[in-house]
């Protein structure tokens, strides 16, 4: 049963700028987030599409304006916006000389644990069941990608931010991505994603903002 969608749990950036070694990447930026929707980020690189997202994690400071989280701004309820949040950036974050179990469970002790799936159902839904004693050193880039990926599956987060979800990984793991973003949407969740790639989620409303380089 999906959750009833509650407008108060909403992620807004208000006239954000964005300076990098003395170059603006954007400037007076602002778009809104509600449940059940889905903002996809374009644009060419050095456009400041990476920028943005570590500004709206809280990694980044803004040069100019603010990024509010239940309309507090995320500095003044970091506790509870990290509870709510759960960011994989480009890099995968994986510790190489630990197994594909042993990454999501060092994962899942910094996060909250979703009760739904546990680590053996969560890598047999991302096609790595087979893989879960093996060394995430010895994975391919793709298989990586896709470990990273299924921490997704283990979280209670309402809110993911994804830096190219889509890279690396085939066709069709690319659809079960598409495949899981639609339905942490239809329940009342929200993604906040970079991609070059058009997606196939039908029963998500998708918001599209573009930066310029």
């Amino acid at each position: 049963m999906a959750l009833v969608l509650q407008s108060e749990y909403s992620l807004k950036a208000e006239n954000l700028t964005c300076v990098r070694s003395d170059i603006e990447l954007f400037q007076k930026l602002s778009f809104d987030l509600l449940p059940g929707q889905l903002v996809q980020i374009e644009g060419a690189n050095g456009s400041g599409k990476t920028s943005l997202l570590r500004i709206l994690c809280g990694l980044s400071r803004p040069a100019e304006g603010e990024v509010l989280w239940q309309n507090t701004n995320i500095d003044q309820c970091r506790p509870e916006f990290y509870a709510d949040m759960t960011y994989v950036g480009h890099s995968n974050g994986l510790k190489s000389n630990l197994t594909c179990e042993e990454n999501l469970q060092a994962s899942a002790l910094q996060n909250s644990v979703s009760d739904e799936h546990d680590i053996e159902t969560a890598l047999d839904q991302m096609q790595l069941a087979e893989l879960i004693d093996e060394l995430a050193g010895k994975l391919s880039a793709g298989q990586q990608r896709r470990l990273a990926l299924t921490r997704l599956l283990l979280t209670k987060s309402r809110l993911w931010i994804l830096d190219e979800p889509f890279t690396a990984i085939d066709l069709a793991s690319r659809e079960r991505m598409e495949s899981l973003f639609d339905h942490h949407c239809q329940n009342g969740g929200m993604i906040i994603l970079t991609t070059h790639h058009q997606m196939t989620i039908p029963q998500t409303e998708v918001k599209y903002l573009t930066l310029n380089a």
